[in-house]
């Protein structure tokens, strides 16, 4: 079966922090208080008999006030995936194919657990984390650690030097338990809220669909289960991030105000860092020729005049680059990246460089296909006015706002909810309010069943 390219951004670590100044948004809603919930045993395992194993019997665990934990941090950033910008050779010449974005298996699935031996306790996987009603486990926790060392090399390749690389690993893997609390703690907000976000999850999956040139959602499930990735939980993890970014927009973003007063100090205060060559920012839609018949090359044609007319008309030059551009970087809205004067074919350099902020170009003919490019800036050599970097200066005080609001806001929710965590694993959590005490059944229960199970019980205060 075809291997599908997944959308990297959906199966890592979820990323938690908004890349641009919201809009308008609803009123705040203060996270409520949540009430510890109550503590049930885990349910009997398959052949077990209900008359055999009777429940053992627990008393309500002794609720102390929560420790003051320490100011929560922010969830590990995911990264933007860093665009290697593609290399635009003239009309004539045929360029490197750009290698597709490698798909990452992040579903958390559980091991295996061993059959014990004769007369051994049955032993129910590891829980090294409670909130509120969910919980997180050692298979989870290993799943996510794995993948944040992933994540850690694609976003240092060719930009780090080896021991940058490892602390970045280290890092990832120290505070993956901390992200993975956080992230139910912000999907559980967004479920108290009542906040819809299906139509949303239908669009992503829909994209990801026409990313792949599939047919339909069926064929989209099958390429999806050929890679060993339950159908079910690629769902829900595409929910669940877009949910946590919807908290995070409403909750945090919405109450970030950046002035412009704010704005023209910062622009006063790193002019330098305004002062560049002159460069254009370019996008792209992209119609391949390669493989295909003779014959099929002028539909192609005019199915990429049909998309530039399209953009003439209104409708928005990112929006039809995701749904119908062959290129690499599609998904993106066919964002190219900044190219400065000598880093272009002559042939194109000659000609975006005469263009001006959001014109494109005719549909150009290469020997790959047919090309359609958007000039989205063109700045001038030299100190750049602040007009020209305005929205850049936004997203920069945008995101030094938003890091502290953040921490303090998951901070909130923590103090507010019941997180437990098990003693070995507490330094990696960010902090919780009990700790996990792992007990056996009691001794009458051993007696009338030597294989019995051992529970995790939860709550005990320390």
């Amino acid at each position: 079966m075809k291997k599908v390219v997944l959308l990297a951004g959906i199966l890592m670590a979820l990323p938690l922090l908004a890349q641009n100044p919201p809009p308008q948004n609803p009123p705040d809603q203060k996270p409520p208080a949540q009430n510890p919930p109550a503590q049930t045993p885990p349910a009997q395992e398959p052949g077990e008999s209900s008359s055999s194993q009777p429940a053992p019997t627990q008393n309500p665990p002794e609720q102390n006030p929560p420790a003051q934990n320490p100011p929560a941090q922010t969830p590990r950033a995911q990264a933007q995936p860093q665009l290697e910008k593609p290399k635009l050779e003239a009309p004539g010449d045929a360029p490197a194919e750009a290698p597709a974005p490698t798909a990452k298996k992040d579903i958390p699935t559980v091991k295996p657990v061993k059959k014990p031996a004769e007369g051994e306790g049955k032993v129910v996987e590891e829980i090294v984390a409670r909130v509120n009603n969910e919980i997180i486990t050692k298979s989870e926790l290993d799943k996510a650690r794995s993948s944040s060392a992933d994540d850690a090399r694609q976003q240092c390749a060719d930009r780090c030097t080896p021991e940058q690389l490892q602390v970045a690993i280290e890092d990832g893997q120290k505070f993956a338990l901390r992200d993975l609390i956080d992230q139910s703690l912000l999907s559980q907000r967004g479920k108290d809220m009542d906040i819809n976000v299906e139509p949303q999850v239908v669009k992503q999956l829909d994209e990801i669909r026409q990313q792949n040139k599939l047919k339909d959602m069926d064929d989209l499930e099958k390429a999806v289960t050929a890679q060993g990735i339950n159908w079910d939980d690629f769902k829900s993890n595409i929910k669940n991030h877009i949910l946590t970014q919807e908290v995070i927009r409403r909750e945090v973003g919405s109450h970030i105000n950046i002035t412009h007063e704010e704005e023209m100090k910062y622009y006063q205060d790193h002019l330098k860092d305004f002062v560049r060559p002159e460069e254009v920012a370019l996008s792209s839609i992209e119609i391949k020729t390669e493989g295909k018949k003779e014959s099929e090359i002028p539909e192609l044609k005019a199915k990429a005049e049909n998309l530039r007319k399209r953009v003439d008309n209104g409708e928005d030059f990112g929006e039809l680059a995701k749904r119908f551009s062959d290129g690499a970087t599609a998904q993106q809205g066919g964002y190219l990246g900044q190219y400065k004067r000598g880093e272009l074919s002559k042939e194109l350099e000659d000609l975006v460089f005469k263009m001006k902020k959001n014109d494109m170009t005719q549909v150009i003919e290469t020997k790959q296909g047919f090309l359609i490019l958007k000039v989205l800036e063109h700045s001038d050599e030299g100190q750049q006015s602040f007009d020209k970097v305005e929205n850049e200066i936004q997203d920069r005080l945008y995101s030094e706002k938003m890091q502290p609001a953040l921490r303090e806001y998951l901070k909130t929710l923590r103090e507010q909810s019941y997180v437990v965590i098990k003693p070995a694993y507490q330094e990696m959590s960010g902090g919780g309010n009990s700790e996990i005490q792992e007990v056996n059944s009691t001794p009458e229960v051993a007696k009338e069943k030597k294989g019995h199970k051992k529970y995790l019980l939860f709550g005990k205060s320390t």
